[in-house]
């Protein structure tokens, strides 16, 4: 028996701040079930008009820098501040059987005990950079249930943080100490997209490397920022250990977020990264038609399995499944490439 999704009920949970509400309209906005599409849209219609006060923040960094460590020292810094903080945690799924881990929960120990807090690991589901598709629908739905920041942790280092930084305020970039090799490994676009940068683990013996490692990462800002915008990147140095230096650097954060709507305007901002949501959507519609269409899909996996054995190229095998889409949808203009061989 098909589950019933009572969309009004559902949308005054949310709003009244109950766990199982939001937990519940989470998973309807994760869902990839079509008939789950059209609640998910009324839901977020719904609750978009109570959204948008919250400071966003994406936090990237490479695999054992202590981010999920992180923030769970700084959220719980932060709700001994008076905030409700919300945490986005993108665990990687298997490319093979598609599951994920979901374990940042457990490294956020104190920060779950919390009544302020709202912790919601979500898998990947392949998506690019370790986003999950759903993770601006669940921004929304945490914002309209109160939380007044809005953490959101990716996977790690890679391409997909481009669409991290896309949807939030401010990107973080958590940094190691003996960062000498890292910087050859963080790639250059990750480095620009960054506008705090934090070195964390800066206690101990590590405090003096942590040193020496944020001015190697500011010189290297140097050369990477932009003077036209006459603002450097900071680099700073904490410890999510000892929780030293982490005022400091959501000062950065804050900071950085002031300096936003003072020069461009942090709604103008924030406008446009909803018009590339819109994009986003759009090309995620049109791809779930084409796996949902059983003549396509059935085409799909023979033209998959041509380009496997080299029977047909990539190109030739594209034009095919695209002139078959174009029979399918009426309208969908598609200009066959004339080089093709392919009958």
């Amino acid at each position: 028996m098909p589950r019933r999704v009572d969309v009004p009920t559902l949308v005054d949970q949310v709003l009244a701040n109950q766990r199982a509400g939001i937990a519940r309209a989470v998973t309807l906005v994760e869902s990839s079930l079509p008939a789950d599409r059209p609640l998910a849209r009324q839901l977020l219609a719904a609750l978009l008009p109570h959204s948008g006060k919250a400071v966003r923040v994406g936090l990237t960094g490479v695999p054992g820098a202590g981010k999920s460590t992180f923030i769970d020292a700084m959220g719980c810094r932060l709700i001994a501040q008076g905030h409700k903080v919300a945490v986005l945690a993108v665990d990687p799924s298997s490319s093979r059987t598609g599951g994920s881990i979901l374990g940042d929960r457990t490294r956020m120990g104190k920060l779950a005990e919390s009544d302020n807090a709202y912790i919601r690991p979500s898998p990947s589901g392949g998506h690019l950079g370790g986003v999950a598709r759903a993770t601006r629908e669940a921004m929304i739905i945490m914002e309209a249930a109160g939380y007044d920041i809005v953490l959101v942790e990716t996977v790690g280092v890679g391409q997909s943080e481009v669409a991290v930084s896309g949807m939030v305020d401010t990107f973080l970039l958590l940094s190691l100490t003996r960062a000498g090799d890292q910087l050859q490994g963080i790639k250059r676009g990750i480095l620009e997209l960054a506008d705090v940068i934090a070195v964390n683990k800066a206690d101990g013996d590590n405090a003096g490397e942590a040193r020496v490692t944020a001015r190697d990462l500011s010189i290297a800002m140097k050369l990477i920022n932009d003077e036209s915008t006459g603002r450097r990147t900071p680099v700073l140095t904490c410890s999510a250990l000892t929780k030293t230096g982490l005022d400091e650097v959501w000062q950065a954060v804050l900071d950085h977020r002031e300096w936003v709507d003072k020069t461009f305007g942090l709604e103008k901002r924030r406008a446009d990264q909803q018009v590339d949501w819109m994009w986003s959507q759009i090309e995620g519609s049109v791809i779930d038609s084409l796996r949902s269409t059983p003549e396509l899909l059935k085409l799909g996996n023979q033209l998959e399995a041509d380009v496997e054995s080299s029977s047909v190229s990539a190109l030739e095998a594209s034009s095919e499944f695209l002139a078959a889409y174009a029979r399918a949808v009426p309208g969908f203009a598609w200009a066959p490439d004339l080089s093709s061989t392919r009958q």
